[in-house]
Parts: structure tokens; C-alpha cells; sequence
């Protein structure tokens, strides 16, 4: 398999882990629908950055960025761990990915924690995202060997909590991704991308009385993924990270000494520039042109798709999730995502549990989809958690 041939299936696997067009080397910049409307591309390298790892988030329809902290925070929302009450602690999580395509991609996360005092902690994390096996040939069909294409990303994270109810983080990523083979093409060598990018996030919580329980209301914000553009050759095309808008709120709701309930809401956007739509002589017919700089594609973001402030609003992506814990020590969860369907359409119910004994719990979650339309349908994501130190009074 030569390069060319190599990167169209990487993109053709790559494209169906998200189940939408947000990816590189999109070829086909925007087609028509059945019913006339046109389905209009985000474009970013390393998607894999916006797959939630967690299975207790995943449980809840992706909804976590204001839910009760975990040493999973680190993934979706770092300023959290602030107000982790445990000394140290860290996570195992792990998820088969696309099985019903194929049964050897993964992603595996490890995070930990660790806390220098009352208001300051520290975390780090290793994302793992394996595509499995691929069969290499030559123009002459000649083996070449197989090669195994992988992405990764290592962050480091400091949190600090201010006062009771408010705290700040940030975390430092650096990411590879290993999609190519070092081989000769187009007149220039091929290589592993990589790029650096931070974190910037806060949460907010406070203990209050509503609809006539204790009650514990929360808010977070995440944008994560502001870092360098990526590309895979001296001289190639740079991509735009998945620089991404996480804002969401949640209630606890303490019904009594062994029941409580969780409902939580977010809302997410992708802050890269919305492909415009091109005339056939390659001219902008309408938006904006996608090549510039980071800074501008954030900030552009909000106003730069073909279609106004109406596709503005479909690139918003929308987590919703239910958590229920009885006597803190078994968990019931449920969520609902929703992507509009001239934006990826990934649609889907999901469930999980959780069990907690002593300093461990595990959670696992399993996604609801229709398996003829969403290669998502059927996954399941598993998380162990261990958590040391006395609690805090």
C-alpha cells in the first residue's frame, strides 16, 4: 500500500471514529443532502482528543464537565481535581473501540493525582489511541509488512481552588501521532505529527436548598486543545488541533442519608474554522478562508460558517446525563447526546453503573445506537478508580 493509499484509509477509519467529518485529509469539502441542505465539514488532526474516556462521563451521554470530581477530571475538566478530597489516587479506563468494523482498535487512559495541599493539586494523564493493524503494499501489490498506526497524548495538570466554591487548572499536552510510515512521497518525507497544547478550565460549586432538598449546584467550562497546528512533513499542510468549548452545569440533589441524583447538561464547540463552501474554480463562494492562524480560527469560529448564525447554533453539540447513587456505594446512569445532523449526526442514548468499596470503584458504560447507521453502536467503556489519603473533614 503506497502513502496515498495508506492516508485515504486512514482517514476513512480515522472519519468513522467520531462518525462525522470533523478530520484531516477530507477530500470532499461539502456534498448535498436528499433534502437540499448541505452537510459542511470541521476539519481537525487528532480527533481522537475529543473522545471522552471515562466511563462513568461516557454512562452519562458525555455530560461531566460539572459533575462531582474523579481522577478522570483530568479528561474533561482539570480545574476540578482542586477538589478532589482524597490525598492522591489515579484511573484505569479502557474502551474497544469500533469493534463492529474492527476488532483491533482501542484507547486506553491512565491518569493520577496528587494533592500539595489544601487548595493546589497536581495531575498527569497518558491518552493511548491504537488503530489497530494495517496491511502495507507496494504499487505492484508486493508485501510491505504490516504497520500500526497510533496516537497519543501525555498531559501534565495543576489545579487550585479558591476559597469553598471556586477553582482554576490548566493543563500542558503534548501529542504524537504516528499515522504514517516514514516513507518517500509527493518529494518529501513523511513523519509522525506532533504539537503541544494547554488547557485552560474552571468550576464552580456551592451547597444550597432546592425543590425542597439539600442540594449541591455546579458549573464548569473547559477549552481544551489550544495548542500548535500539526503536520506531517517538513513542507506539508498544517491542521488545526481540535481546539474545543466545553460549558455545562449539574445539580446533586441529596434526597436522603442513602440516596442522591445528579442531573447534568453540557454544551460543546469546536473553535477551528468551519470549512466554506467553494465555487468550482476553487474560489470561496460563501464563509471564510480556513488558512490562518490559531488565534484567528478560535476566535473566528463563532463567525465564520457558510450559513450564518443558523450553522453557528448546529455546530453546538448537546450531553445531557442522569446519575443516580444509592448509599454512595452503587450507581445507576443514563445520558443522551446529540449532534445536529448536517454536523456529524451522532445520535445516541447511554447507559452504566458503578460500584465503590473502600478506595475503588468501577464504572462501565454502553452506548445505544442503531448499528446500521452509527459504527459507534454497542461500545463499552470500563474505568477503575483507586484513591488514597484521608478525606477530608
Amino acid at each position: 500500500m503506497n502513502l496515498k493509499r495508506l492516508l485515504q484509509f486512514l482517514s476513512v477509519l480515522l472519519l468513522l471514529v467520531l462518525n462525522s467529518t470533523q478530520l484531516m485529509y477530507a477530500q470532499t469539502l461539502t456534498e448535498s443532502q436528499a433534502n437540499g441542505s448541505r452537510f459542511n465539514s470541521i476539519r481537525t488532526a487528532v480527533p481522537f482528543l475529543l473522545i471522552t474516556p471515562d466511563a462513568r462521563v461516557g454512562a452519562m451521554g458525555e455530560a461531566g464537565v460539572a459533575i462531582a470530581p474523579d481522577a478522570n477530571s483530568l479528561a474533561i475538566n482539570p480545574s476540578k481535581i482542586a477538589f478532589l478530597e482524597q490525598q492522591s489516587g489515579f484511573s484505569i479506563s479502557y474502551s474497544p473501540w469500533l469493534k463492529n468494523i474492527a476488532s483491533d482498535i482501542n484507547l486506553g487512559y491512565l491518569s493520577g493525582f496528587y494533592k500539595l495541599d489544601a487548595n493546589s493539586t497536581i495531575g498527569s494523564s497518558l491518552r493511548y489511541f491504537s488503530l489497530g493493524k494495517i496491511q502495507l503494499t507496494d504499487v505492484n501489490q508486493q508485501d510491505l509488512g504490516t504497520f500500526s498506526p497510533s496516537e497519543l497524548a501525555v498531559d501534565v495538570t495543576y489545579a487550585r481552588r479558591f476559597g469553598d466554591s471556586f477553582s482554576l487548572g490548566t493543563a500542558l499536552r503534548y501529542i504524537n501521532s504516528n499515522i504514517a510510515t516514514n516513507q518517500f512521497s509527493a518529494g518529501q518525507d513523511t513523519r509522525a505529527g506532533q504539537a503541544l497544547a494547554v488547557d485552560v478550565s474552571a468550576y464552580f460549586k456551592k451547597p444550597t436548598y432546592l425543590l425542597g432538598h439539600d442540594a449541591i449546584v455546579s458549573a464548569g467550562v473547559n477549552i481544551s486543545n489550544i495548542g500548535t497546528k500539526m503536520s506531517y512533513s517538513d513542507a506539508g499542510d498544517e491542521y488545526f488541533l481540535p481546539t474545543n468549548l466545553k460549558i455545562g452545569a449539574a445539580g446533586t440533589f441529596i434526597l436522603d442519608d442513602q440516596n442522591e441524583i445528579t442531573i447534568a447538561l453540557d454544551f460543546n464547540k469546536l473553535l477551528v474554522p468551519t470549512q466554506p463552501l467553494y465555487n468550482e474554480d476553487g474560489s470561496i463562494q460563501s464563509g471564510r478562508d480556513p488558512n490562518r492562524s490559531v488565534p484567528a480560527g478560535i476566535f473566528g469560529s463563532f463567525t465564520d460558517a457558510p450559513g450564518g448564525a443558523g450553522e453557528e447554533f448546529k455546530e453546538i453539540n448537546i450531553a445531557s446525563g442522569l446519575e443516580y447513587w444509592y448509599n454512595k456505594k452503587f450507581a445507576l446512569r443514563a445520558g443522551y447526546f446529540y449532534e445536529n445532523p448536517q454536523k456529524g449526526d451522532r445520535r445516541y442514548f447511554t447507559m452504566g453503573t458503578g460500584i465503590r468499596y473502600n478506595n475503588m470503584e468501577l464504572n462501565i458504560s454502553y452506548l445505544l445506537a442503531n448499528p446500521q447507521k452509527s459504527p459507534l453502536a454497542n461500545t463499552l467503556r470500563f474505568s477503575l478508580l483507586f484513591n488514597f489519603g484521608d478525606t477530608e473533614q
